[in-house]
């Protein structure tokens, strides 16, 4: 029985990523996060080098800098507009909308703010240009199946935690 992370062994972790100027959880995970350790990337190096060698029960924090994920914060990429421009269902806080651009490629906003006058959007990722803390529980570590192995994580899951910092 394994009881430390090592390549190929299969891990579970509760994940949360936390500001580290005020303490708020920006982003918590609701299900444990499943992958083969060293196989693959859904752990970026830098995290899966603080896992090496971590036993379950264990807690780890890793600060993150926001601007290697996802660039400096862009500020064209917030809009403010009349809230009778904007349809009912999209006024409220947290809310994505999705817009193309002159190419017809897809971008998410999500509704930061809004009041009896105007609704503000922004395209930034809510994590761009804060100071944040990658905090991760070990719940399960075991070998790793072949199936989970070829697979990379659990059998009928596919680990990204890029998709889900990219909803938070």
């Amino acid at each position: 029985m394994l009881d430390t992370i090592q390549k190929e062994t299969f891990v579970e972790l509760n994940y949360k990523v936390v500001d580290e100027k005020t303490g708020d959880v920006l982003v918590t995970v609701d299900y444990p996060l499943g992958y083969v350790h060293g196989v693959n990337d859904v752990m970026s190096e830098q995290v899966s080098k603080y896992l090496d060698g971590k036993k379950v029960g264990d807690i780890i924090e890793v600060p993150v800098d926001t601007k290697l994920l996802y660039g400096e914060r862009d500020e064209s990429l917030v809009f403010t507009d009349r809230i009778e421009n904007v349809p009912e269902e999209y006024r409220q806080i947290g809310m994505t909308i999705t817009m193309e651009n002159a190419k017809g490629e897809p971008k998410n906003f999500i509704v930061t703010r809004f009041d009896d006058k105007t609704l503000t959007v922004d395209g930034n990722n809510p994590l761009c240009g804060r100071e944040v803390v990658f905090r991760l529980e070990v719940l399960t570590i075991r070998e790793a199946t072949d199936d989970e192995l070829d697979h990379g994580g659990a059998v009928d899951a596919n680990p990204d935690i890029n998709e889900i910092l990219s909803r938070a």
